[in-house]
């Protein structure tokens, strides 16, 4: 019996496979696993029994606007990416602008967008983080999204819009609190774009263009905070 023949038959026999199989299936564990902790990362989901605990601790039009949040969630998650923007864009610019010495107390402080919606107000971080946060759950991918950081020219400050590439060389759309239209940056002049991320990358940008990448968004503190409370979104809460 040649070495081939003796080969076939250990394959035919399963001998041959038994290690493939199992590299195969440490492999799908893994990737499984990794997809797990991703999306445990990202899910803003909650459960009813969530939204009626909050319900009991901040009051009944707390609990229905997070109960809205998540009909929105489970509404819109087949839609095409421009309705999913048009969407949320319109539900949270319904959200009290508040700014974050008067609401929490702190010059400067990310909201969660369950902090966001019990307390019905935030800053534009606030407002953008929670937009974020909701297009990445119903499936909008995250090299499609960026919050950036803008100079609002005719208010004279900083502040923050969500960004949308629909390719990486597409010049954004604007998903910003102080206008109800979605826009694309080259008609937003009244913005002056600094830099942008997301959950991977820092880039430098330019007429919202992301121009230079310079890094990881972990060179973030606040984002790296946020990204920590975001695990524990009916627990590690900020209202009073």
């Amino acid at each position: 019996m040649t070495a081939r023949s003796v080969a076939a038959n250990k394959y035919q026999s399963g001998k041959l496979t038994s290690p493939v199989i199992a590299v195969c299936a440490l492999l799908i564990a893994l990737t499984l696993a990794l997809t797990s902790m991703a999306a445990v990362e990202m899910d803003v989901r909650m459960s009813q029994a969530q939204i009626e605990k909050l319900g009991r601790q901040y009051g009944e039009q707390a609990q229905k606007r997070l109960q809205a949040w998540q009909r929105l969630i489970d509404e819109i998650g087949t839609d095409p990416e421009d309705i999913k923007l048009r969407k949320v864009n319109k539900f949270f610019n319904q959200v009290r602008f508040i700014d974050d010495i008067k609401h929490w107390g702190k010059k400067d402080y990310w909201a969660t967008p369950v902090e966001f919606l019990i307390s019905n107000g935030g800053d534009c971080e606030d407002f953008t983080i929670a937009k974020y946060y909701t297009l990445r759950q119903v499936g909008v991918p995250v090299e499609k999204l960026s919050l950036a950081y803008v100079k609002a020219l005719e208010l004279n400050q900083a502040h923050m819009v969500l960004t949308y590439y629909e390719k990486p060389s597409s010049t954004p759309l604007i998903l910003d609190n102080l206008i109800s239209r979605i826009k694309p940056a080259n008609r937003r002049p009244d913005l002056l774009h600094v830099y942008s991320f997301n959950a991977d990358n820092l880039w430098l940008t330019k007429k919202g263009k992301r121009n230079k990448l310079v890094g990881t968004s972990d060179q973030l503190k606040p984002w790296v905070k946020l990204k920590s409370r975001i695990q524990n979104l009916d627990k590690d809460i900020n209202v009073q």
